[in-house]
């Protein structure tokens, strides 16, 4: 997969993961939330809210009740016991139940319940159940010793609706010894008897106050039990203290507080996988930010620095996780930093070579222009002193010199034009077997250079090729010369011309003394002269060049064998022209012989 792909899909699929993990949390935190809720709302309206739990948890399926088993623990240390009642009246359910408590319900039954709320000697909380086809009627049971409590001193100590005056004192002795404390109010809520401790705190009640003491009893510091005596209209109200107060929050406040702690939770997650991913994403740019200080210090051989590296890659090689994504980059900069590192080299190797070449330059003119200096200042003293034949050879050795230093700034100009990538002149259509062969055969009839025997095998037919008659003329001199010159008397010089699969090859073989390395790697450098040759320095020293920028300015390669004591073999490659451009050329250059 390509690297663009690559992020956009790890970048996608990771916001897909953090949404999806993010929406897990929430939902979690959620779920936690609304159970703090119900267990606050549970324990300010103990026992009926322990009902409403019930109610909205279990499930029935074809008349089986599944109760939770954290709510038959619950009713264990509660003492309490459960029953759920279909529409026969049957018990179709019953947790903690005593044997004194029915297994069917009449009509008379269920209403004396819902009117009373009381079942024998037990206190009863009801409910339905409306979320199936048929109802179901809940009963939730304890026994509540303060009501039979209350019950018992209503009957034995009331005196038309109040507590008589022996009454009082014995009623005293038990709030004292229970702790509690009762108030008897009238039908507008005034105390008109209160007996036991703390019982002066208050002096009547307001309409709703003892509905809500007896829907959220969890949140008041006593928990009331209430008898109304239905003759007077009194009701006897007893006290007693409660130990663990719920805080008296309403629902909404509580929805708040929930969604305010959800948006903590969420943000210091969010911040805390922004840092994760602020680390995870910033370290590799560090570390990318690490290479170009280096390289821009020209430290391109250390990529990585020891303990990056071992922050970067595994002891067996491979890239750590947090980096794999990033791997085409990585191994981008490494191939850069090679590729910055070779060039520095190259560029190094070029400016010694330069200095060299420059030097060689000043060097080979130098030699001449005194040899002219020297022959001027000779005229110019005594003229009439040197005799025709004198003069004769002065002005001969002038003129080589000048012709030798013209000789040297053209190859100059030529090198800078190909260098250049100065287009030939004039490209047009070359028969290279015919051109090479007029080449050797100049060289085997020129007496100047019969110190070597030349031999010529060319190609079957035409060669052509897209090419500069004179250019070709001028790069196969030069591979020739340098053959002679870089050998000894009487070397074999071997010239071929063939034909390769879209290429047509001209090599250039001899069998003489060869070069070394160091040669073969600078043999087509500016200027550079073999070290294992023992003839003379003559020439500029720029054949070789020139002839590897004739060969590259026709979009050709130069391949180069050679080894010492076994001679030197250099061959030509330049692409084939098309046998149909070739018919169809009006001319074709060859050796300077138009093509009819």
């Amino acid at each position: 997969m390509k690297l663009r792909r690559r992020l956009a899909f790890h970048f996608t699929y990771q916001m897909i993961a953090l949404s999806v993990l993010m929406l897990c949390v929430l939902l979690v935190l959620l779920f936690f939330l609304l159970k703090h809720i119900n267990n606050e709302e549970m324990k300010r309206n103990f026992p009926a809210g322990v009902l409403e739990g019930i109610v909205a948890e279990t499930i029935t399926e074809d008349g089986v009740v599944r109760l939770a088993e954290y709510w038959n623990v619950l009713l264990k240390e509660s003492d309490m016991w459960l029953q759920v009642v279909d529409t026969r009246g049957q018990v179709i359910h019953a947790s903690n139940t005593n044997s004194d408590i029915p297994e069917q319900y009449s009509v008379s039954q269920l209403l004396e319940i819902q009117e009373s709320g009381r079942l024998g000697g037990y206190t009863v909380n009801w409910e339905m159940d409306l979320a199936y086809e048929e109802p179901l009627l809940y009963l939730l049971g304890r026994v509540d010793e303060k009501a039979d409590w209350l019950q018992s001193w209503f009957a034995r100590f009331q005196e038309n609706g109040v507590v008589g005056p022996e009454g009082s004192v014995r009623l005293g002795e038990e709030m004292a010894r229970l702790g509690g404390f009762l108030h008897v109010i009238n039908g507008e809520g005034e105390i008109v008897q209160a007996i036991g401790d703390r019982s002066a705190e208050k002096d009547s009640y307001h309409p709703l106050e003892i509905i809500a003491m007896q829907e959220q009893p969890g949140t008041y510091s006593t928990s009331i039990t209430v008898y109304r005596d239905q003759r007077t209209g009194h009701t006897w109200l007893y006290h007693t203290p409660r130990e663990n107060v719920a805080n008296k929050v309403s629902v909404m406040q509580e929805v708040i507080w929930a969604t305010v702690w959800l948006m903590i939770c969420m943000l210091i997650i969010s911040l805390a996988i922004s840092f994760w991913n602020g680390y995870r994403y910033s370290r590799p740019l560090l570390l990318f930010t690490g290479w170009f200080e280096r390289m821009g210090r020209g430290e391109y051989e250390e990529v990585l620095t020891p303990k990056d590296r071992k922050r970067v890659f595994r002891r067996n090689g491979k890239l750590r996780m947090r980096y794999k994504l990033y791997k085409e980059v990585i191994h981008a900069f490494y191939l850069m930093a090679n590729r910055l590192a070779e060039a520095k080299e190259e560029r190094e190797r070029l400016d010694r070579n330069r200095e060299e070449w420059m030097s060689g330059i000043s060097h080979d003119l130098r030699t001449p222009l005194a040899s002219i200096q020297g022959y001027g200042y000779m005229l110019e003293n005594a003229p009439e002193e040197w005799s025709k034949e004198e003069l004769r050879e002065m002005g001969t050795v002038i003129r080589e010199k000048g012709d030798y230093m013209l000789d040297l700034i053209n190859d100059f100009s030529l090198v800078f034009r190909l260098k250049s990538r100065i287009a030939p002149q004039e490209m047009s259509p070359v028969d290279v077997n015919e051109l090479v062969r007029r080449c050797v055969l100049k060289y085997v009839n020129d007496a100047t250079w019969s110190k070597a025997s030349y031999t010529f095998s060319g190609g079957e037919g035409e060669l052509p090729v897209n090419g500069n008659v004179n250019w070709l003329q001028r790069l196969m001199d030069n591979l020739i010369t340098n053959a002679v010159k870089h050998n000894p008397d009487g070397i074999e010089i071997e010239v071929r011309v063939e034909k390769r699969p879209g290429w047509v090859a001209i090599t250039v073989a001899d069998q003489g003394v060869g070069m070394d390395e160091e040669t073969m790697a600078n043999l087509f450098e500016r200027y550079y002269r073999g070290t294992n040759t023992e003839e003379s320095m003559e020439g500029s020293g720029l054949g070789m060049s020139i002839a590897k920028a004739i060969v590259e300015a026709h979009q050709g390669q130069v391949e180069v064998w050679s080894e010492p004591g076994r001679g030197t073999a250099i061959t030509v490659l330049l692409p084939e022209m098309g046998d149909r451009a070739w018919d169809g050329a009006d001319e074709a250059a060859a050796t300077g012989v138009r093509r009819s």
